[in-house]
């Protein structure tokens, strides 16, 4: 008995030890929160009185995650909120890496500062190991180049000989006759009562259509219609998802996790060069088999990014990294504010009904297909798309910007290296600029008495309605953008 009663006594003593132990360490660790909160409180003041390097204002960070927790969901939905307390947008770090979001009070300002005043400061991409250097071919692309000589020569490229008015003009024919033959496959599948997936065939004619434009010929192969589309999608979701490198920059250089998460990006990318290489070889070897419409008439954009490669110091993979950017801007775009604007007018059979009796009252009788010439009489045609980009913009939130030098905005100095977000769903629903804001109301692009939206100058680039242009910071699709809207 007396043997059992010191055991249970040495038991209850050494609990109460690891107990007084434990509550020791809770002690430590809550005192060294309360130090790093005060430090941080301190320093944050300090700040604000040194107007000169005043930082934007901040939410509360934690530990290591610093704000991440504030951008859990959707991040164009999330920002804003994280955003209103703070005015011109809040200073981020998102993990380990300095990040500011343009969004709420003021961001239109913000935003033009950055892209037009600031531009050359903020006109570089970070470097992203996941998509930059994986999927595009370490940055030979455009839209993640950095700044400089590369940038300047594709970018000039790909606007004089893919955007320029000249060839837009040129390929109307072209454009008329891919949008025939969807009329067609929608009237076959009208006469057999058969289900139309409006998405899949919106995907299939901008494929077409970026084929024509870019190699001149248009593939009438479903498998490779099919391989472009899927590659668009995945790159697309790889481009949107969560790529911890980014969050917490130190991980990069154990690449334990880089080489964990690249394994799909490898694939990617992998599916990519086949695709690529294969219309490059069809163009060097001259080879117009394999059932393909040529337009002979149109020049070849293909041709001429071989032709000046060693003008402009091209190596084959800037040839492959442009393309790739072509074609993955190109067939998301188009088809999903299409999509999303066809989906909003079926929920709406009043509008749909006015923008029907539109068309059929602008086109000639007898005339089964829309022409371009017919769009420009279509006023609420235009104000129905316009509002579709408005509502549902392509990328809720632009490709990241990085500060190559301290710049100050609203009076708020951003230091240098600093990740910039551009939120262009949030301004897009800015209720400041937007009256009812979040519903779908094309009438306010038409009636310059009771809405400024209808004196907004598109090709001024009026930042309010930013999902319009915003295409432009990459690839001016100015004049593409005219012909539509």
């Amino acid at each position: 008995m007396r043997h059992y009663s010191k055991c249970l006594y040495n038991t209850v003593k050494t609990f109460y030890k690891c107990l007084k132990m434990s509550l020791q360490g809770i002690f430590v660790v809550v005192l060294l929160l309360l130090l790093h909160y005060a430090l941080a409180t301190f320093t944050a003041s300090r700040a604000r009185k040194n107007n000169k390097d005043r930082l934007p204002p901040s939410p509360l960070a934690l530990l290591v995650i610093g704000h991440l927790l504030h951008l859990v969901g959707s991040l164009p939905r999330t920002s804003p909120s994280a955003a209103s307390p703070h005015g011109t947008g809040p200073t981020c770090s998102s993990g380990l890496a300095p990040c500011r979001c343009s969004s709420r009070r003021r961001r239109v300002p913000a935003a033009e500062a950055i892209l037009r005043t600031h531009d050359h400061v903020f006109a570089s991409r970070p470097r992203t190991v996941l998509l930059a250097d994986v999927v595009f071919y370490r940055s030979r692309d455009i839209r993640f180049a950095p700044y400089g000589d590369h940038w300047r020569q594709a970018r000039k490229l790909v606007t004089t000989h893919l955007l320029s008015a000249k060839k837009v003009q040129s390929l109307r024919l072209a454009r008329e006759e891919e949008v025939s033959l969807v009329m067609t496959k929608i009237s076959k599948a009208a006469t057999a009562s058969a289900v139309v997936d409006i998405g899949q065939i919106l995907r299939s004619f901008t494929n077409d259509m970026i084929c024509r434009t870019v190699s001149g010929k248009c593939p009438r192969d479903d498998r490779q219609k099919r391989i472009f589309q899927e590659l668009a999608n995945e790159t697309s979701l790889l481009l949107g998802g969560f790529d911890i490198e980014e969050y917490f920059p130190v991980l990069a250089r154990v690449r334990l996790v880089g080489k964990m998460m690249c394994v799909k990006a490898e694939r990617l990318k992998k599916r990519w060069d086949e695709l690529l290489e294969e219309l490059i070889n069809d163009h060097e070897n001259d080879d117009h088999s394999c059932n393909l419409i040529s337009d002979q008439n149109d020049e070849d954009f293909v041709i001429i990014l071989l032709s000046v490669r060693q003008e402009y110091g091209f190596t084959r993979e800037h040839v492959k990294a442009i393309l790739q950017d072509v074609f993955f801007g190109g067939i998301d775009t188009s088809a999903l504010v299409l999509e999303f604007t066809i989906a909003e007018l079926m929920q709406r059979p009043r509008m749909l009904k006015k923008l029907q009796d539109e068309v059929r009252a602008c086109i000639p009788k007898g005339q089964k297909i829309v022409s371009e010439v017919d769009i420009n009489n279509m006023a609420y045609l235009r104000a129905v798309i316009k509002e579709g980009i408005r509502l549902h913009p392509v990328a809720p939130a632009l490709a990241p910007h990085i500060s190559m030098d301290d710049c100050n905005i609203d009076g708020y100095m951003i230091p240098s290296g600093t990740r910039v977000l551009v939120n262009v769903w949030a301004i897009g629903r800015d209720p400041r600029f937007w009256e009812d804001a979040e519903e779908f109301v094309p009438e306010r692009f038409i009636d310059s008495m009771s809405s400024a939206a209808a004196n907004v100058n598109f090709r001024e680039n009026d930042y309010q309605y930013f999902a319009i242009w915003f295409w432009a910071e990459d690839v001016p699709w100015d004049e593409v953008w005219h012909r539509c809207c």
